[in-house]
């Protein structure tokens, strides 16, 4: 670990790093050179928070140009993105989750979470925000002034869903797009991708959405089984392909489920078999239990692999069998999602979890955590096994870098 120049200070900053203050006062540090950000200070590792109001004279907007809030100075005309109150951050004590309130529960819904937040400015890409689930994520933070990008495979239908939130609120309409998103092709991905780069600067919130469930046995274009690919491993790669657009106030919120507690993947020697498995292995219920694991399993890996770059990684369970167009690939799910309806979470409930995850000021400088009812729980014991985490990071290396090869050629 490379050593810190000497200083009169325990409190001065090294060279080339500089304080920055997120939107709920929580300092980060950046260092120029390495262009990393952290939310701990390089010498004393103690984390720092701004509080109280703005000194006399101040105020802070919202630069429509830069997209970014500003401070300006009344007297003196002086305009800054950086806050003034950052010469009075006081230390608190190191960031942890047992520290975290619990605010709200099931019966929560969305747009509670939200209440009072302002999101002018902040960049959400949400995928599946056609319908259900994802829909209702996408207008919730819609309405309270975000940019929503509907990564969808069916445009028609993510652009009549803006529609819908446009007749609410129709100012919402500008800040909304939809853009064709395949996730059955990592070439389709990766034309996704080079779009997304070319016409936003940055993502404050990811949000892995989409998903299959009970699908008979079926390959993508890829060759691979359809809700392995679909569910885990396009979303890998949409992720590591978009880091460029990532910073400290990043949030990447993966969507997994309570069914990977009943996953049977092999601690040892994962193989592509056990992923996508042939028609006569394949039982669509496992394959689902299977690849919600592969989602805790990511965000885990991902967490610590970003870790120093400040950027926060939660996975979570949205509830128990929500109505939502997830089961209606077979008439047996939708019968039983039909039956339970009555005694399961609304739609606005269960995007709950999601929105909190992505906007709650109390979750700065955490990551790693599983969350259900918007409040973190313990996921299972087989998804905090580390050497399978690693092991499904290499296997979903390999798989992409096989497939992009065999594109080329």
């Amino acid at each position: 670990m490379m050593s810190l120049p000497d200083s009169d200070s325990e409190d001065e900053l090294p060279p080339g790093w500089e304080e920055r203050a997120s939107d709920d006062g929580v300092v980060c540090y950046v260092n120029q050179q390495s262009k990393t950000t952290q939310w701990t200070h390089p010498r004393t590792g103690r984390s720092k928070r701004i509080t109280g109001e703005l000194p006399l004279g101040w105020e802070r907007y919202f630069d429509e140009s830069s997209k970014r809030y500003m401070f300006l100075n009344k007297e003196t005309q002086q305009r800054t993105n950086i806050d003034p109150r950052l010469a009075f951050a006081v230390e608190e004590p190191t960031l942890n989750v047992a520290q975290v309130r619990q605010r709200f529960d099931s019966c929560t819904a969305a747009l509670q979470v939200l209440h009072g937040k302002d999101l002018h400015g902040r960049v959400a890409l949400i995928t599946g925000a056609n319908c259900g689930i994802g829909f209702e994520t996408a207008r919730s933070l819609a309405l309270h002034g975000c940019e929503v990008i509907f990564a969808c495979r069916n445009v028609a239908s993510a652009n009549e869903a803006i529609d819908r939130i446009a007749q609410e609120r129709p100012a919402a309409r500008s800040r909304c797009r939809a853009v064709p998103l395949d996730l059955g092709s990592l070439h389709a991905v990766q034309q996704f991708v080079t779009h997304i780069k070319q016409s936003v600067s940055h993502i404050d919130y990811l949000i892995l959405n989409a998903g299959v469930f009970a699908l008979p046995h079926s390959k993508t274009i890829d060759g691979l089984e359809t809700t392995f690919q679909v569910c885990h491993l396009s979303h890998f790669h949409l992720t590591l392909q978009l880091e460029s657009l990532f910073d400290h106030n990043t949030r990447i919120v993966v969507l997994s489920s309570e069914s990977h507690r009943f996953a049977n993947l092999p601690v040892e020697n994962l193989t592509l078999q056990h992923l996508s498995p042939p028609a006569d292995k394949y039982w669509s219920m496992m394959a689902y239990n299977n690849v919600k694991l592969c989602n805790v399993l990511f965000a885990q890996e991902l967490a610590q692999r970003w870790k120093q770059r400040g950027i926060s990684v939660f996975s979570l369970h949205p509830g128990n069998m929500v109505s939502t167009q997830l089961s209606r690939n077979y008439w047996f799910y939708r019968l039983l999602f039909a039956i339970v309806r009555p005694f399961t979470k609304s739609l606005q409930q269960a995007a709950a979890t999601s929105i909190y995850c992505a906007t709650a000021n109390e979750l700065t400088g955490l990551s790693g955590l599983y969350f259900n009812n918007c409040y973190f729980c313990e996921p299972s014991k087989l998804s905090k096994c580390v050497a399978l985490q690693q092991q499904l990071w290499q296997l979903s290396e390999r798989l992409v870098s096989d497939i992009m090869e065999q594109q080329v050629k």
